[in-house]
């Protein structure tokens, strides 16, 4: 009788140290769980916090240049307001600096007017559209191709809407010479990244716009073709 005793108490007392022992292990994983929740809590904040300060700049930034891009229209309408003469590019013997505005892009369907630059690279294109290739008609006896390029930025701004124009909408450049070229689009079409024969060939055989710029889901370039209505 004794002896069955100390037997249930020893066996008692194994069942209680075992389920002190499943009560901290429990807790203590408990405990684990919670520290790695709250770990990874926190390194989700911070990762929210420098996604949303990094697109917040982005956005700053985008929005700082195109208000330069802006600036640069009203100084150059102001320029050429109070101006007694016009600048003739064709008599011009000096080369023109890369950054040098020679005319102006206006999209009324798409709410686009930029200035554009002389040249194209990188840093010109965050600010503006640039002449990749051709000039105006003015300046170019024979039917020819002019090129301009911008960025995608996939908003409303710069060339980030160009795909979505349709044929026979318009395109008005304007020169430093107060001419100005309406050109109708004919073509909305894709190619290679590398592939340049849009940007130097003509499909009609007449004066052309080619406006370029990214796709930026595919990597192909977006090319809208324009034809002249008049010279």
């Amino acid at each position: 009788m004794y002896m069955n005793q100390i037997i249930n108490i020893d066996f008692n007392k194994h069942i209680d140290q075992s389920e002190d022992s499943n009560n901290k292990y429990i807790h203590s994983k408990k405990y684990s769980l919670k520290k790695i929740f709250n770990i990874q809590f926190f390194l989700s904040i911070i990762a929210i916090l420098i996604i949303t300060s990094i697109f917040a700049y982005y956005k700053i930034s985008l929005n700082h240049k195109e208000d330069f891009s802006n600036l640069l229209i009203n100084n150059y309408s102001i320029t050429k307001l109070y101006s007694n003469h016009t600048i003739d590019n064709t008599n011009n013997t000096l080369p023109l600096a890369p950054n040098s505005i020679i005319g102006i892009i206006e999209i009324p369907i798409l709410n686009i007017s930029y200035p554009i630059f002389n040249e194209l690279n990188d840093e010109l294109l965050k600010t503006s559209p640039c002449r990749f290739f051709g000039d105006f008609p003015s300046t170019n006896p024979n039917p020819a191709n002019l090129c301009i390029a911008g960025h995608n930025y996939d908003n409303d701004k710069f060339f980030s809407n160009i795909k979505n124009l349709n044929i026979e909408n318009k395109i008005y450049i304007y020169d430093t010479s107060d001419n100005q070229y309406t050109y109708s689009v004919i073509k909305n079409y894709e190619v290679k990244f590398d592939d340049l024969s849009p940007v130097y060939q003509t499909i009609t055989d007449s004066f052309e716009l080619t406006l370029v710029t990214c796709n930026n889901f595919n990597g192909n370039r977006i090319i809208i073709k324009a034809k002249i209505e008049d010279v």
